[in-house]
């Protein structure tokens, strides 16, 4: 692997033996497809493997950190750990984003920085771990970058669901949501969007669609309205 990704096995704290499993699991199907290599060298079958070890470790996780929660919670629970906005955003606190091998056309709508093409990568990073170091290394990971700040994560996953519903019990003001700022091509746009609440700014947020940027916005409106809450 070249120095970039020397720079992120130091940020992720494990050096692959085999550099072969790092670099493949780092390469998008689009640069397998414009080079003309084998379909088998993209990180899909590594995303296929890293899927399982990561429901493995998380449901172990949760029955251990939870023995008092019901089968349907942990469910529920581990949904919002491992589903791909959850994904994309723990991609994020790596920038593993910068260190994939794109075509030049998913490089060119945006595909750095799309929860789909990230979330994919790091459940492939995780496969490729796994191969390289073991079950052991792969746990640690998951544990170290996935299931650390749970409770944050839990309110980012349903953000605007967990806002709507804390807004019916405190407030009578309606929650509204605004585009404040969109800008960016069609097939790589960024939006900026506020949670109003009864016409006052609570959260504010930004994504490359206006879900992603509104779930930010909520997931700032609820903090803001708890902190308001405690004062």
């Amino acid at each position: 692997m070249n120095r970039n990704g020397k720079k992120l096995e130091e940020r992720i704290g494990y050096q692959f033996q085999n550099e072969g499993l790092f670099r493949q699991a780092m390469t998008h199907s689009s640069y397998v497809n414009e080079h003309r290599m084998d379909k088998l060298q993209c990180n899909e079958r590594l995303e296929f493997l890293g899927d399982a070890v990561l429901e493995l470790v998380t449901s172990h996780f949760l029955y251990q950190e939870y023995p008092k929660k019901p089968e349907g919670e942990m469910t529920k629970l581990r949904a919002s750990l491992v589903c791909e906005p959850t994904l994309a955003y723990c991609a994020g606190e790596i920038e593993l984003g910068e260190y994939l091998l794109l075509g030049k056309g998913e490089e060119a709508t945006g595909g750095r920085g799309r929860n789909s093409v990230v979330s994919d990568a790091l459940e492939a990073l995780i496969g490729a771990i796994y191969l390289d170091g073991g079950f052991a290394s792969a746990k640690e990971f998951i544990l170290k970058f996935i299931l650390n700040d749970i409770e944050h994560k839990q309110l980012f996953y349903d953000s605007k669901t967990t806002l709507q519903e804390l807004v019916q019990a405190t407030h009578t003001e309606p929650l509204e949501y605004e585009i404040v700022r969109e800008e960016g091509p069609d097939h790589n746009k960024t939006f900026e969007v506020r949670a109003l609440l009864g016409g006052r700014e609570i959260g504010r947020g930004t994504g490359r669609t206006k879900k992603a940027a509104e779930a930010v916005a909520a997931y700032h409106g609820i903090i803001r309205l708890r902190e308001e809450a405690c004062i």
